[in-house]
C-alpha cells in the first residue's frame, strides 16, 4: 500500500537537482549592469537648464583669441538661443610666436567618435592644453536670471573674429554648435563641438609657448520644493497627450 508513496518520493528526489539548476543565480557583467542604471526627474522639477562653452588660445606673445557661447532654457523660454561673447586681448609681444614646425599625423577617426572625446596632440615645446567638462546640479526656489549678453547666434549662421593669436569661427547648424580656432604662424588649432548627443574637444599644438583652454559646463537647477500631486498628474497628462501626435 505504501509503494506509490515511496515511488513519489523517489521521483521528487530525482527531480531536485534539475530544479536547483534551473534557479541557479547568474552573475551579471558590469557592461550588462550599466544598461540597467538610470535616473529620472519628475515633470516640473527642472526649472533651469544651461550650457556654457568657452574656447581660448593664447600664443607666446600673450595675444588671446576666443569666445564664450551660452544658452539657458527656462519654463518661460519660447525659443532656445545661443549668445556669443568674443575674447580679444593683445599681449606684450615678449615671447616667440614664430612659425611652428611641428607635424602631427593621423586622427581621422576622431570625427566619428561618440560621447565625450577629449584629445590633445602636441608637437612643440612649452605648451599647455586644458579640456574639461563640468556638470553642475543644484537646487533652488527659482531659476537664475537669463544671460543674454553678447551677440545672438542664429541657427545656420557663423560668427568670426581674428587678431594676432589667430582666427576664430563659431557656427550653429541643425546638429549643434562648434567653436574653431586656427592659430597664426602654424602654431596649431583647436575645435570644441557639441552636437548629436556628443562633445568633442580636440587641440593640436605645432609650435611653442601656447596655452589652450576648452571648457563646457552643463548647469541644471532643480526645484527644492516638489510640486503638489495635482500638478504632477497634470504634467503627466500633458505628456500622455503627445502620444496622439506620434511621440
Amino acid at each position: 500500500m505504501k509503494t506509490p508513496f515511496w515511488l513519489a518520493v523517489v521521483c521528487l528526489t530525482a527531480s531536485l537537482p534539475t530544479q536547483a539548476q534551473t534557479f541557479k543565480p547568474i552573475e551579471l557583467k558590469d557592461s550588462e549592469l550599466a544598461t540597467l542604471r538610470g535616473r529620472y526627474v519628475m515633470p516640473g522639477r527642472i526649472i533651469s537648464f544651461g550650457i556654457v562653452m568657452t574656447s581660448a588660445w593664447q600664443n607666446a606673445n600673450g595675444d588671446v583669441i576666443g569666445a564664450t557661447s551660452s544658452m539657458q532654457i527656462q519654463q518661460t523660454t519660447i525659443k532656445p538661443q545661443f549668445y556669443v561673447s568674443m575674447i580679444d586681448r593683445k599681449g606684450n609681444g615678449s615671447g616667440d610666436a614664430s612659425q611652428g614646425t611641428g607635424i602631427v599625423s593621423g586622427g581621422n577617426g576622431l570625427n566619428s567618435t561618440q560621447g565625450v572625446t577629449q584629445v590633445v596632440r602636441a608637437a612643440g615645446d612649452n605648451n599647455s592644453a586644458y579640456n574639461n567638462v563640468d556638470i553642475n546640479v543644484k537646487e533652488g526656489s527659482q531659476a537664475p536670471q537669463m544671460n543674454t549678453q553678447g551677440q545672438a547666434l542664429a541657427a545656420g549662421s557663423t560668427l568670426t573674429s581674428a587678431n594676432g593669436a589667430g582666427s576664430l569661427s563659431i557656427s550653429s547648424t541643425g546638429t549643434g554648435v562648434q567653436l574653431n580656432i586656427v592659430a597664426n604662424n602654424n602654431q596649431g588649432s583647436t575645435v570644441q563641438r557639441l552636437a548629436q548627443g556628443g562633445l568633442m574637444q580636440n587641440t593640436t599644438l605645432l609650435g611653442g609657448g601656447n596655452q589652450v583652454h576648452n571648457l563646457t559646463s552643463l548647469n541644471v537647477v532643480l526645484r527644492d520644493n516638489l510640486p503638489a500631486t495635482g500638478s504632477i498628474s497634470g504634467s503627466l497628462d500633458q505628456l500622455k497627450g503627445l502620444r496622439t501626435l506620434g511621440y
